[in-house]
C-alpha cells in the first residue's frame, strides 16, 4: 500500500481504531507481498482511498456500496461503479446511466467519472478496495471486508438521515450493519446485464433518494454530471 495515501483527515479521526488494528497491517503486507510476486495492484497506491479522500465524514448523505474496483487498466480509481476520464463506461455503469435517464430524465454523460456525486456527499465504496490486474476479487478476504463493514457501522452509528443504496445481494447482506430507524436503505438487483431487469431498471433510486432527504431538511444530490 502507497504511503502517499490521499484521505480526508474526518475519516483518519473516525477510523483511528481500525487503522491501528493487526488486520489493518495484515492488509498492508497481503498486498505489499502481491507486488513482490509481480502483481499489478488497481487502484494505484494514492487513489485507494479516494472515496475518503472526496467525501468527508461529516458530510456522508449517500452511500452506494460495490463489491470489488474494475480490474481491467486505467479503470479503478478508488470510488464504487466510477471509471476515470477517458476510460469507456463499463457495462454496469451504462445501466446506472440508463435509470438515471429513466429516473430523473438526466442524459447519461460522455465519461463514467462519478466525481461530481462524491464530492456531494455520495460516498462511492467497494467493499474491498484493491484488487490484481485482470483477476476479479483477487484481494477477497485479504481484510478489507472488515474494514469496510467497521466504515458501514460508523456511519450508521455517528451520522443521521444517510441514505444506503445496496444493489445485489451481496450489498444487501450489509443491511444488519445499518440502523434502519435512523437511515433509510434502497435496495434493489444489481445494475450489472445479468442482473439489471431483474429489477434494478425502474427501481428509481435517485429519485427516492432525493425525495428522502428532502423529508429531513438535507440537500439533495444534484445527479447530472
Amino acid at each position: 500500500m502507497s504511503d502517499n495515501i490521499q484521505i480526508d483527515p474526518s475519516w483518519k479521526k473516525a477510523l483511528a481504531q481500525e487503522f491501528g488494528q493487526a488486520y489493518f497491517a495484515e492488509i498492508k503486507q497481503f498486498i505489499l507481498s502481491e507486488k513482490q510476486k509481480g502483481k499489478r495492484i488497481y487502484p494505484p497506491g494514492s487513489q485507494i482511498f479516494n472515496a475518503f479522500d472526496l467525501t468527508p465524514f461529516d458530510q456522508v448523505k449517500v452511500v452506494i456500496l460495490g463489491q470489488d474496483p474494475y480490474h481491467g487498466p486505467g479503470q479503478a480509481h478508488g470510488l464504487s461503479f466510477s471509471v476515470p476520464p477517458g476510460i469507456k463506461a463499463p457495462p454496469s455503469l451504462v445501466n446506472i446511466f440508463k435509470e438515471l435517464k429513466s429516473d430523473l430524465n438526466i442524459d447519461p454523460p460522455h465519461h463514467g467519472n462519478l466525481e461530481t456525486w462524491a464530492r456531494q456527499g455520495v460516498l462511492l465504496l467497494n467493499a474491498v478496495l484493491t484488487v490484481n490486474d485482470s483477476e476479479a476479487a483477487s484481494h477477497k478476504n485479504a481484510g478489507w471486508e472488515r474494514f469496510t463493514d467497521a466504515v458501514i457501522k460508523t456511519i450508521s452509528a455517528h451520522r443521521e438521515h444517510v441514505v444506503f443504496i445496496l444493489w445485489g445481494r451481496f450489498a444487501q447482506n450489509k443491511e444488519t450493519l445499518i440502523d434502519t430507524k435512523k437511515h433509510l436503505i434502497i435496495q434493489s438487483a444489481h445494475p450489472s446485464p445479468l442482473s439489471a431487469h431483474a429489477g434494478f431498471l425502474g427501481s428509481k433510486p435517485f429519485s427516492k433518494t432525493n425525495s428522502y432527504l428532502r423529508s429531513q431538511g438535507i440537500r439533495e444530490i444534484d445527479w447530472k454530471l
